[in-house]
């Protein structure tokens, strides 16, 4: 469910990208640092974004704790490369671990899919260490996932509370449980910027619940694994639909993340949200067009 949370590259000045690339390298630091190499696997975009905001937000701790270096990795083995390291690169490290660790449960639930269950065994160590590190964070993490499993469960059984909803509420109601999760993460230290924080976490979170289940539905439809836009997946306006949906849910978003006092990386934070979210809902939205043209046109009987 993770990974939307990008960069509109070809958006960016070098000297942006290089310095968006040296939080991404940090991070990576941090897993190895931490929690060996397994656990390097699970770097995701979406903590780089999370590492920019709070650094960019607490910049006095970002001073006195940045850590700023030059070398090569077995990722980038002919050139040296910036990587930059402070207590928000490696809180996004720690969380990134606990996050992919259920997500690959998750997935082995839904489809049985054995590569991410082993996964999941290699990085377990790395999940224990991190969530002994931020226990409230863990608890909640697992608390709303279990939310959300239980009312998709109960969807897909048909049972009345759940199967009463319609299409729209049921997908608000799964998004906000979501949002609730990122909405947490996001407040890193229960402080004066809380609410706004939780706001970017909160409707980023609805944003990626939605996207997702659009760039799965195809895969959750010959699965048969619960995808709350399988019922309206056959309405004439669908993506137009999908996409006001995502729209609400970032325009939210974007205004709570304005209010904030942000002034470092801000050019690129803005590049993320008013255009990278966009750019895994415009590629699957681009297939789909090109997979419905293609597709045989229904030859109609002849007239009685």
């Amino acid at each position: 469910m993770f990974g939307y949370v990008v960069i509109n590259e070809p958006d960016l000045r070098i000297r942006e990208f290089r310095l968006y690339r040296s939080y991404y390298c940090g991070i990576c630091m941090d897993l190895k640092g931490s929690y060996g190499e397994s656990c390097r696997l699970t770097l995701s975009y979406d903590t780089v974004f999370l590492a920019l905001l709070l650094a960019s937000l607490y910049d006095e701790s970002e001073g006195k704790d940045d850590q700023v270096k030059s070398l090569r990795c077995i990722a980038h083995p002919a050139h040296r490369h910036q990587v930059r390291q402070n207590e928000f690169t490696r809180y996004a490290a720690d969380i990134g671990v606990i996050l992919s660790y259920y997500s690959c449960l998750d997935d082995w639930d839904d489809e049985r899919d054995v590569k991410k269950k082993l996964f999941s065994a290699a990085i377990k160590k790395g999940f224990v260490k991190a969530s002994e590190r931020h226990p409230d964070k863990a608890d909640l993490i697992r608390t709303k996932l279990g939310e959300l499993r239980e009312l998709e469960n109960r969807s897909a059984a048909g049972e009345a509370d759940a199967d009463a909803l319609t299409p729209a509420a049921l997908m608000d109601r799964a998004g906000a449980i979501f949002g609730e999760l990122m909405a947490e993460i996001f407040d890193y230290r229960h402080d004066m910027w809380s609410p706004a924080l939780r706001n970017v976490g909160y409707y980023l979170g609805k944003y990626i619940y939605v996207l997702d289940a659009y760039d799965d539905l195809e895969k959750d439809i010959k699965s048969g694994s619960f995808n709350p836009l399988i019922k309206i997946k056959d309405r004439e306006d669908f993506d137009l639909y999908v996409r006001g949906v995502l729209s609400m849910a970032a325009s939210e978003c974007s205004a709570a993340f304005e209010t904030l006092p942000l002034v470092e990386n801000i050019d690129i934070m803005r590049n993320i949200l008013y255009a990278g979210i966009w750019c895994k809902f415009e590629e699957t939205s681009r297939k789909r067009a090109e997979r419905s043209a293609s597709a045989p046109v229904e030859e109609k009987g002849p007239r009685k």
